[in-house]
């Protein structure tokens, strides 16, 4: 599915997109805060739950981001058919069609 095949779709694609940058970047600033070391081990269990959560969160949007500027976004990766917009909204850097995702666990 590309991003100019129905109406309304390049707003919707244009204000994911601006969301999504948002996001990437108040992650990548919480990525920077808690990759400051405070020395304190009691924390770094946490730190570390918290950093990878994080990085996971950056790679899915950074995913999202290339599908848009690639025009693939919205089109499982693999079977091709369309997302449902609705999928999206919920979860805007799905990569698979809910059947497939269901595959894939």
């Amino acid at each position: 599915m590309t991003t100019h095949t129905q109406p309304g779709r390049q707003n919707w694609i244009d204000e994911l997109r601006s969301t999504l940058t948002s996001d990437f970047e108040m992650h990548t600033a919480r990525l920077t805060e808690l990759t400051a070391d405070t020395g304190d081990p009691a924390e770094a269990h946490t730190r570390d739950a918290l950093l990878a959560a994080t990085r996971q969160s950056l790679e899915q949007i950074t995913g999202a981001l290339r599908r848009i500027a690639e025009g693939r976004y919205g089109s499982c990766e693999r079977c091709a058919g369309p997302i449902p917009r609705e999928r999206l909204e919920v979860l805007p850097h799905a990569r698979f069609c809910v059947p497939c995702q269901q595959k894939q666990r």
